[in-house]
């Protein structure tokens, strides 16, 4: 079968859609440079069989099998507003490499494509990262939180190199479910709740000075179950108290004094005692509530 984009077709529609994209703006077009142009091409062999749409939303490029209007409205609306707003809140650096973001359109194509394309079957059902392929590989019937979680990892890759994972999970998180506010990105409450106020209930959290000081393995191989709610409702109090940004800063430029973030977290909050605070902070998560 004749693939649906030739690798002629693909570089001039992304060009336009590079054009496109920045016209809006009234900004003068991007060119594709030869380092992106060198990537579509290799990309373009990759495509599979059948209706696949491309956009450049730099730094990524965005492969989706839905409509081509709902693709365009991912690649501009989702994944170009969620790099603007986050790159305005936090990062001054985009991502060194150029990441692909393929967008899946339910789970039978999402798990098909996932083993033909990478050779990968994923553990979770709403998406990954693949380091090695240097892709962000969604199953969007899902929604977009994880796409927009997905997309904080390698902006913190580039611009904070040796976040800790509590950190880097607890940021990526927060914008599972998330919006605008005044013009800013801000998560909002989501599904981890629910788990994170039965632990409180159960006094079965550990502490912060466990939390931030978890290795990436302990991180994701010894979680209780709640280190990523915990994190994230760390960095979602942080966020309405007004302080997750000067936290964020902070904490990268004091990172090699203190690489767990606790020091820098104590000097944000304005407090040494941690269990005074984490008393205060499960009041406080308890009185939340999702939806």
């Amino acid at each position: 079968m004749t693939r649906y984009l030739s690798i002629v077709f693909l570089l001039a529609a992304l060009f336009l859609a590079v054009v496109h994209a920045r016209t809006e703006k009234n900004e003068p077009p991007e060119p594709v440079g030869e380092e992106l142009a060198e990537n579509l091409e290799k990309l373009a062999s990759r495509i599979p069989s059948g209706k696949f749409h491309v956009f450049v939303q730099q730094p990524f490029v965005v492969i989706g099998d839905e409509a081509q209007n709902v693709v365009e409205k991912r690649a501009r609306g989702t994944v170009g507003w969620a790099v603007r707003l986050l790159k305005k809140a936090y990062f001054e650096k985009d991502p060194d490499e150029i990441i692909h973001i393929w967008l899946f359109r339910d789970k039978e194509s999402y798990l098909k494509n996932a083993k033909e394309l990478f050779g990968d079957e994923p553990g979770t059902p709403f998406g990954y990262y693949s380091e090695s392929d240097k892709a962000l590989v969604m199953n969007i019937a899902t929604g977009g939180g994880t796409l927009v979680h997905e997309i904080v990892h390698p902006f913190v890759r580039a611009n904070f190199a040796r976040c800790p994972t509590w950190f880097n999970e607890g940021l990526g998180s927060l914008y599972e479910q998330c919006g605008e506010r005044e013009g800013k990105i801000v998560g909002y409450t989501n599904w981890r709740l629910a788990g994170l106020q039965e632990a409180i209930e159960e006094d079965a959290l550990p502490s912060f000075e466990e939390l931030t000081s978890t290795t990436e393995w302990q991180f994701y191989h010894r979680d209780p179950g709640t280190n990523y709610a915990q994190a994230r409702y760390l960095c979602y109090y942080l966020q309405e108290k007004g302080l997750l940004r000067s936290y964020y800063r902070q904490f990268r430029a004091s990172h090699e004094d203190d690489p767990t973030g606790l020091e820098t977290l104590k000097s944000v909050l304005g407090t040494e005692d941690m269990q005074a605070f984490k008393r205060e902070w499960e009041k406080w998560v308890l009185g939340l509530s999702f939806p």
